[in-house]
């Protein structure tokens, strides 16, 4: 398993579950601040959050193939989720700047995976 993909599935999966839990009013009051809500960036963030999944999915599936796949999704949305509920406990203040983190290394973690891919099919 390429470290690239399994970094992808993992920092994908909690970026989007940080970005699904911004989007509601609830926890967004508890990030920003009483009386805080997404308002507009409300579908942004839903929409982002899926698409993040998603990713991870396909991340998932590329990493361990079709069948220990799955099972390494959904260790990897269990991971994320206490992780997410973790932090929304006990460092809320920080929470948007571990989303923005987790997404970034979402990010730079797909781009080498793709250059990595894109490099591996050039030689052959």
């Amino acid at each position: 398993m390429d470290s690239s993909l399994l970094s992808l599935v993992f920092a994908a999966s909690l970026a989007g579950f940080c970005a699904l839990s911004l989007a509601m009013d609830r926890h967004s009051e508890d990030v920003y601040g009483r009386g805080s809500t997404p308002g507009p960036w409300r579908r942004w963030l839903q929409l982002g959050g899926a698409v993040l999944l998603c990713l991870s999915l396909c991340a998932s599936l590329r990493a361990a193939g079709s069948a220990a796949g799955w099972v390494l999704w959904l260790g990897a949305l269990t991971a994320a989720a206490l992780s997410t509920v973790g932090l929304l406990s006990y460092a809320p203040r920080r929470f948007h700047w571990i989303a923005f983190a987790a997404t970034a290394v979402a990010l730079c973690s797909l781009l080498m995976s793709l250059l990595a891919s894109s490099s591996a099919s050039g030689t052959s």
